[in-house]
């Protein structure tokens, strides 16, 4: 399965995966998520959101189990964030059946739908819509940087998107989503442990600066004379990596868009997002003020009007206590129980349903990059770790 996923979306100049919602990678990532389930005789099915599930027992059943994750990627990303946990999902499955283990609850698979938000800027899209915490309203707000509306990308892919909405009756069904990930840093790689359990996720949002300055020639135009939004961008980027490490937190602009973006023209706008993250809600909200108040009085100086938007925010995750309880216990003494800065779907999930994660040892800890890496013996373990959880909660 793992050589079958590796080449698809991948971009040969980087290394990396492109692999966003409703492109052609996506159709193909898609295509083979059906094909396992059809290989294996599962029943499957599309939902109201373009989320897939792949059923074994009755899709009505009650106390239902669900594990999975995702299968897109972010710009140039690796190949374990998402597609580890799905690939893992299926082993886990085979697994069972190997043992001859015959569940008293129904078992899904699933893949929820552009998780990581990089076309329309918005993550975890599939589970937040499903969830009730995006609304069908919002959700078709949502534009790519082609200006493509997400019901429209959605239609083209063949998806209907006068569906979309609030899943309550299906996630009413399930009793407990565990989500297996490799892991984004290097909690595990200090310890013998393959496997870990998290404990909850901190705390995170995404906010877009836009700064408006004055378009003007490079050339002729004198410094005392600019209203240079870049300037105000520059500082703003520096502001927040200064009030971040003084917080203990995380904060991040790693996307920008400038117009008109010429080499020898002085910039009318230059807009960047921010990704922060902090161990609780009021540390987190106190610094994307601090950043957003530095924002304002450098353009203020610059003659430049800046504005600040949040686009999503995530409050902070404590997943499910006797959830997380029980796999840690199924998976031995010293298994470690460990954080994350990360949002996942079943961060966005745990609002409305029990939720729970595994993690798998990153040697290097580098995620979302090329270079994200997990060794195949921790794979084995963790898909073996999965078989053993799954077992434990649809076997009662």
């Amino acid at each position: 399965m793992w050589s079958e996923l590796l080449p698809v979306g991948r971009f040969d100049a980087s290394g990396g995966y492109r692999r966003h919602a409703w492109t052609a990678a996506d159709a193909e990532c898609r295509a083979w998520f059906a094909e396992q389930a059809a290989a294996r005789g599962l029943t499957y099915e599309l939902d109201r959101n373009g989320n897939q599930w792949a059923w074994y027992g009755d899709p009505e059943g009650e106390g239902a189990v669900v594990t999975g994750s995702h299968l897109d990627s972010v710009p140039d990303g690796g190949a374990y964030d998402g597609p580890l946990g799905v690939v893992s999902a299926f082993a886990a499955l085979d697994a069972l059946r190997e043992r001859g283990v015959v569940p008293t609850r129904p078992l899904a698979i699933t893949n929820f739908v552009d998780e990581e938000g990089a076309r329309f800027g918005v993550a975890c899209v599939g589970s937040r819509l499903s969830a009730g915490v995006l609304t069908r309203d919002q959700a078709y707000d949502l534009r790519d940087a082609a200006g493509v509306r997400l019901p429209d990308a959605m239609e083209a892919a063949g998806q209907d998107p006068a569906a979309i909405g609030k899943d309550s009756e299906r996630l009413s069904r399930v009793a407990a989503y565990v989500e297996l990930h490799v892991e984004q840093g290097r909690f595990l790689s200090d310890t013998p442990h393959a496997v870990g359990v998290a404990s909850a996720i901190w705390p995170h949002g995404r906010w877009r600066f836009d700064f408006h300055g004055e378009a003007n020639h490079a050339g002729t135009t004198r410094l005392e004379d600019r209203r240079d939004p870049m300037l105000s961008y520059a500082n703003t980027v520096l502001a927040a990596r200064k009030k971040a490490r003084l917080h203990g937190a995380l904060a991040t602009f790693g996307k920008v868009m400038v117009e008109p973006n010429g080499t020898n023209a002085i910039a009318s706008l230059v807009r960047g997002w921010l990704d922060s993250r902090a161990a609780d809600e009021a540390t987190l909200t106190a610094l994307v003020e601090e950043i957003a108040v530095a924002a304002r009085e450098r353009a203020e100086r610059d003659g430049v009007r800046a504005e600040v938007v949040r686009e999503s925010y995530t409050p902070v995750v404590d997943f499910d206590a006797p959830l997380r309880d029980r796999l840690a216990a199924r998976l031995g003494p010293g298994t470690p129980v460990l954080p994350t800065g990360a949002g996942h779907d079943a961060g966005i999930l745990s609002a409305v349903i029990p939720t729970a994660m595994l993690f798998v040892r990153n040697p290097t800890g580098v995620s979302h990059s090329p270079s994200e890496h997990a060794d195949e013996t921790d794979c084995l373990a963790g898909a073996a770790a999965l078989a053993d959880v799954l077992e434990d909660l649809t076997c009662q």
